[in-house]
């Protein structure tokens, strides 16, 4: 009984010690393998409390090389985008300017009944009154309602993109009020679009948006960039409003 009772106690300060080494992200944001990860720590503590006859080493050991694991992949996931998407993958629309995406919801095996269930999570009471609902890959269900969408305040930092655009000749700024930031048909996968992460241009998001780099460079300059590594993070918004958030390091 003693024995059982110290292997215990040990098993939760080592479990204790690595979550926390892990970090808030295993806790705030439950991916797949981080979900993965916390079944397997979980399975070696039990295995180890209940076989006293098994060493302590035999579940410390690799309850530490899959912390290794997680806290690894993470750091990677930091600089490297496609490993990100590997490890966590895309969001999903569920819900577009009030319209249910039916082979979306059968794609991600999302029935109806998790779709009220989180609408009324974010109190909401009426598809029609969604704008955009978005499926996290952590499964929480992001909800943004078309008041907040048709708002016109912005934040401080928010700027519109001015309204130049790249013809195959030339490169001639299309007049004022003639140009779409954001086509009709585009399907909004992540809210805001991001156009620059960690300093590198997301090619695919402004081909998507039916926009060139020369186009992205000339809305930089209205925040005094000119340079795409200088920028830490670029995204627009339904709207064209462009936000910019500069690395530090590079202010002079």
């Amino acid at each position: 009984m003693y024995s059982l009772l110290i292997r215990t106690a040990v098993i939760y300060f080592v479990v204790f010690l690595i979550m926390r080494f892990m970090g808030k992200r295993e806790i705030g944001k439950l991916s797949v393998l981080d979900l993965v990860i916390s079944v397997m720590v979980a399975e070696i503590a039990v295995i180890v409390i209940e076989d006293v006859d098994r060493p302590l080493l035999d579940g410390i050991v690799p309850m530490v090389v899959l912390m290794l694991i997680q806290v690894g992949t993470a750091l990677l996931s930091m600089y490297n985008r496609k490993i990100r998407l590997l490890f966590d993958g895309k969001p999903s629309v569920i819900i577009s300017k009030g319209k249910i995406n039916r082979d979306e919801m059968r794609k991600q095996r999302y029935n109806l009944d998790d779709l009220m269930l989180q609408l009324r999570e974010n109190k909401m009471t009426s598809v029609a009154d969604v704008e955009f609902a978005i499926l996290e890959t952590s499964g929480k269900l992001s909800v943004i309602p078309k008041e907040r969408v048709e708002a016109k305040e912005t934040s401080p930092e928010v700027k519109e993109a001015p309204n130049v655009d790249v013809e195959t000749s030339g490169h001639t700024p299309l007049p004022k009020g003639r140009e779409k930031l954001i086509p009709a048909g585009y399907r909004f996968e992540i809210l805001p679009i991001p156009l620059i992460m960690d300093g590198k241009v997301q090619d695919e998001n402004l081909i998507k948006i039916e926009k060139t780099r020369f186009w992205l460079k000339n809305a930089l300059q209205a925040h005094q960039v000119t340079d795409f590594k200088d920028v830490f993070l670029c995204t627009i918004d339904h709207k064209g409003k462009l936000f910019v958030d500069v690395n530090k390091k590079k202010i002079t």
